[in-house]
């Protein structure tokens, strides 16, 4: 099968790139192609249209979370086809959830493939419905202004990854911007006006690194939801730490703030015109948004390892 290397030039700063290009180019003895991706979007054009020419081929995104995203809304409904990543990006959270090395092009290209769930969400936006899959994590209020804030800080400064995080968890407090929602989970409302932020997840991780959902996993076929309440600044810096860290449910008492549940559908209504969404790092303004898990979805390439790889959730 043909391996098709999905380069993202913007990714991170921009300084792997072209060591990444040479490294794909130093490897002799297989079928390649390198595709530099010009626009948002670009990727799934070019591989819904390279599928429609050619058949099913191996994608690497080489990227970050919002590079794969587009690799992978390009390849679903497909057969036969596989996805990789080789994190270049900022985030780079999907890939946290396996203990494999994947900036190894060779594993990449010897490596095999497992099944991976994603989640497929209908939102309204102001050009009328949209369909899409996610990889990794969905993030409104709270989190996806941090996310935002993350994004354009690692572009434009050395900070990045999970220092970038916090530090703009930390300007994010001053004005404590959450959101107001009405949650469905599975066809009952779990939660209906203000709260601090909610993540709607695939996999554990997001923010380069932050365990915000220690109880999603990437392959049990459900959602993992967390919903934290508007708690004041105080509460929710007392429990940062065992925020990013992933070990918050374990708090006394945390479920009189914070509802962790895993389930295979949400509906998210905002209560106050638009919401914030963030879809795997890129942030969207969404109404009314359906959730739905779909089970072992996509062929994900595992990077060929001397030990064995493990799915972390």
């Amino acid at each position: 099968m043909k391996t098709v290397f999905i380069v993202n030039p913007c990714a991170g700063k921009g300084d792997k790139v072209q060591i990444l290009i040479d490294k794909i180019n130093g490897i002799k003895g297989f079928d390649k192609e390198i595709y530099l991706t010009k626009a948002v979007g670009d990727a799934t054009r070019y591989i819904r249209q390279y599928i429609n020419d050619y058949g099913p081929a191996r994608f690497i995104a080489c990227g970050g979370d919002g590079t794969f995203n587009e690799v992978l809304n390009g390849a679903e409904g497909f057969d036969g086809v596989e996805v990789g990543v080789i994190p270049i990006g900022t985030g780079n959270d999907f890939c946290r959830n396996f203990d494999s090395l994947f900036d190894d092009v060779s594993g990449q290209i010897n490596g095999n493939s497992i099944k991976c769930d994603a989640i497929r969400y209908t939102t309204e936006t102001e050009n009328g419905s949209v369909t899409g899959y996610c990889a990794n994590m969905f993030n409104i209020g709270f989190d996806c202004n941090v996310a935002d804030m993350t994004a354009r800080m690692s572009k434009k400064s050395l900070i990045s990854g999970s220092m970038a995080y916090f530090v703009s968890i930390l300007a994010n407090l001053i004005t404590k911007k959450g959101a107001n929602l009405k949650i469905e989970i599975d066809g009952e409302v779990k939660h209906c006006g203000k709260l601090l932020l909610t993540s709607i997840a695939n996999g554990c991780y997001c923010g380069g690194g932050i365990m915000s959902n220690p109880l999603a996993s990437i392959c049990d076929g459900t959602i993992n939801i967390n919903i934290i309440k508007n708690v004041s600044r105080l509460r929710f810096l007392s429990l940062l730490p065992s925020y990013m860290k992933g070990t918050y449910l374990n708090i006394k008492n945390i479920d009189r703030i914070a509802v962790s549940t895993n389930c295979r559908k949400i509906v998210v209504t905002p209560l106050e015109g638009k919401m914030r969404l963030c879809v795997d790092g890129e942030i969207i303004d969404a109404g009314k948004t359906c959730f739905e898990i779909c089970p072992a979805s996509f062929n994900f390439i595992i990077p060929e390892s001397k030990e064995k790889t493990v799915v972390r959730a």
